[in-house]
């Protein structure tokens, strides 16, 4: 039996082209067709009898179909297209045996070529999802700008020192005291209180060497995305040869002239590194100070040093001791094959809480999500 669609002369196009046409209807029938299905559909079926219909089948429903619901979609395609008299017959009967119905579908909603162009859309953002931000050409740097703007942030929190009145807290053993001392030791009834929750400050310190040059820009967004949130409650910093406070920069609304600007602040972007000595600079200046003491540190850095690797553990260490919690991201983690053996990285990973990737969008929602939860 020759190949042939339900709409498609077979003298017109080649049996490639209407199998692959046959892969798009089936993933228009709600069947989940990649480009890597339908190609292996194709070169199932060039391994069979192309003019056998049992065997079109079967390489179809083999290579297509990835969950059990989706054979009752595929086997009312392969019939639509592959026996159209049979399918135009069940129609029929069909017909004669239901009770007609008005579609409450929206008239003027989107044609099938709409639907595929947004399921084409939203398989390229969950690709890039997962794409290393350094492999993305000038169309997903630009995709990826805009996905920016649609991560979530939550951000960590602590509790006041200061307990409010509150009925639903506990007891307040303090208030409820000082107003029987009022009564004359009268009881009376019992006051509580809880203690409300303040935003608990972030501080981000971000590698901007020559080795984070594919990854600075990213992560500089991302900072911005999460000080967008909390203008007064996050501080920036870049490391390099010297360390530089960008957190102004970054507090412009629109993320592409805070990066211009902060891109000009920046004396040394793309230039050497010395973690540990520019660290030693964060600590004497503002490590002891309110800056760093009881906040979330984000270390963003692949963790070459080219300076003495026991400086920048020893310094890692003493900025432990004042802050929350330290994350260290390392765009080379999520790679396949890495393995932490960085001098750098050996000599801080004892004294971090959190050590995750930072190469991908993915990567930077989990990011978030554990700076939230610190």
């Amino acid at each position: 039996m020759p190949v042939h669609g339900g709409n498609t002369g077979a003298g017109d196009h080649s049996a490639e082209e209407i199998l692959l046409a046959f892969a798009s209807a089936v993933r228009a029938a709600g069947v989940k067709v990649t480009a890597d299905r339908a190609r292996s559909f194709v070169d199932a079926v060039g391994r069979l009898d192309v003019g056998r219909r049992p065997d079109v089948f079967w390489a179809g429903r083999a290579t297509l179909c990835a969950a059990p619901d989706e054979l009752g979609a595929y086997q009312r395609t392969f019939e639509a297209w592959f026996a159209p008299e049979r399918s135009t017959a069940a129609t029929r009967e069909a017909a004669a045996t239901t009770v007609s119905e008005a579609s409450l579908a929206d008239d003027a909603g989107p044609s099938n070529g709409a639907k595929e162009t947004v399921r084409a859309v939203a398989s390229r953002r969950e690709l890039l999802r997962h794409r290393d931000v350094a492999t993305l050409d000038a169309a997903g740097k630009e995709l990826l700008r805009r996905l920016f703007a649609e991560l979530p942030v939550r951000l960590p929190t602590r509790p006041s020192r200061r307990r409010k009145l509150n009925p639903h807290g506990d007891i307040d053993r303090v208030r409820t005291l000082r107003e029987q001392l009022r009564r004359g030791g009268e009881p009376g009834p019992l006051r509580r209180a809880r203690a409300p929750r303040r935003l608990r400050r972030i501080v981000w310190l971000i590698d901007v060497s020559g080795s984070m040059g594919p990854y600075a820009d990213s992560l500089l967004r991302l900072a911005h995305r999460v000080v967008a949130e909390a203008p007064h409650g996050v501080e920036v910093f870049t490391l390099g040869t010297r360390l530089t406070r960008v957190t102004g920069a970054l507090r412009l609304p629109d993320a592409d002239d805070a990066l211009g600007v902060a891109g000009r602040t920046v004396p040394d972007w793309s230039g050497g590194t010395r973690l540990g000595e520019v660290l030693r600079a964060f600590n004497d200046r503002w490590g002891q100070r309110a800056v760093a003491r009881g906040a979330v540190v984000v270390i963003a850095s692949d963790g070459w040093e080219r300076g003495d690797p026991a400086l920048l553990g020893r310094q890692v260490e003493r900025l432990h001791r004042v802050a929350r919690r330290i994350i260290w991201a390392n765009p080379h983690r999520g790679k396949q094959g890495y393995q932490p053996v960085q001098q750098g990285i050996m000599a801080v990973l004892p004294h971090v809480d959190h050590f995750v990737d930072g190469h991908s969008l993915k990567s930077f929602e989990e990011l978030l999500g554990v700076v939230a939860n610190a």
